[in-house]
């Protein structure tokens, strides 16, 4: 060893630092691969599940027991919609419930019942359906506790809330924010939205064609249904990836419909058809956009279209077909021939 050190101190300092500078150079060399290669797998296994890159989708549904629809008699409609998720596929969903609609004319408790039964998951969506911007915090929170303590002792609860309307205050930011901590201080998980086709308003429309006494193309309807939650399952995974750059766990939002009960099945199988893997309810909400919270100017809609305003997204933010004019004329020239 001391010949070596001897023999070292010998050279002249042009050869020391050569070496030195080659040592250097190999070291930045190291850092450099370290840093770009490697890059990929690193944040990947930061992510964990978030690395996916298949395409995944979870259903919920809203709006549990509603008032009847158009085609169905509002209490077989529960059995004929369990049976279309079981052969659609469709597991383990999530039923956002207003117990105070509960009514022994719509036999609330035993259809929410059967949902539990057949594996689906319950939770809060307030007590009876008023949006925040029509009341005030305390009220709000207020209906959020009594729908708690008819949900909690029932099978297959979840901690988690769903605004009605996906109205979180819109542009009162002091209520909303009251509302976000009432929200943590009762342990329940905002159950947002990501892909939203509107399918109320297609309800809504039947219903109206029925009264009038119109004949419905129930082919188109069933077409327009499932090609419109299909696109707006697409337009919500690119919009992911252009806030995100990466693709989350989609989280559906239908409501507890004729509709639903028509169709969801073929939904289901269309969805697989175009590369979705439908996954359960609780799965989507492990993903870490859960994590997310929001900042909008107006706090209304699905999470990624507020994220997409919060971090001023260029493009388009808002599914196109969700907005009166377009939905009305798709219905009227797809279902109605007006």
């Amino acid at each position: 060893m001391r010949r070596i050190v001897n023999s070292i101190s010998r050279l002249s300092w042009v050869y020391i630092a050569a070496f030195n500078i080659a040592a250097l150079t190999a070291f930045a060399l190291a850092v450099l691969l370290q840093y770009t290669q490697p890059i990929v797998g690193r944040h990947a296994a930061a992510m964990g599940p978030a690395n996916i890159t298949a395409k995944r989708i979870a259903f919920s549904l809203d709006d549990t027991p509603r008032a009847p629809g158009a085609f169905l008699d509002v209490t077989q409609r529960p059995a004929i919609l369990l049976k279309a998720m079981k052969d659609g596929g469709i597991k383990s969903a999530a039923f956002f419930t207003n117990p105070g609609r509960i009514s022994g004319t719509n036999k609330g408790a035993e259809t929410i019942a059967a949902y539990a039964n057949a594996g689906h998951v319950i939770a809060n969506h307030t007590q009876n359906h008023a949006p925040l911007s029509d009341v005030s915090a305390a009220a709000f929170l207020s209906a959020i506790d009594e729908a708690e303590m008819w949900l909690k002792p029932q099978k297959n609860y979840r901690p988690w809330f769903r605004f009605p309307r996906l109205d979180e205050g819109r542009k009162d930011k002091a209520k909303r924010d009251a509302v976000r901590d009432g929200l943590k201080q009762r342990g329940l998980r905002n159950a947002y939205v990501t892909a939203d086709g509107w399918d109320w308003y297609m309800e809504s429309r039947a219903k109206e064609a029925k009264r009038a006494g119109k004949a419905m193309d129930m082919a188109g309807l069933r077409a327009l249904y499932i090609e419109t939650h299909v696109e707006s399952a697409n337009f919500s995974d690119r919009l992911a990836q252009r806030i995100l750059g990466r693709r989350p766990v989609q989280m559906m939002l239908l409501h507890d419909t004729d509709l639903a009960a028509m169709y969801i099945d073929d939904l289901a199988k269309a969805l697989r058809a175009d590369g979705w893997e439908i996954v359960s309810a609780d799965t989507a909400y492990a993903d870490p956009l859960a994590k997310m919270t929001p900042n909008p100017e107006f706090a209304d809609g699905t999470i990624l279209e507020m994220l997409a305003w919060d971090k001023d997204i260029h493009g388009n933010r808002w599914f196109p077909r969700n907005n009166i004019p377009a939905a009305q004329k798709l219905f009227a020239t797809r279902v109605l021939h007006e």
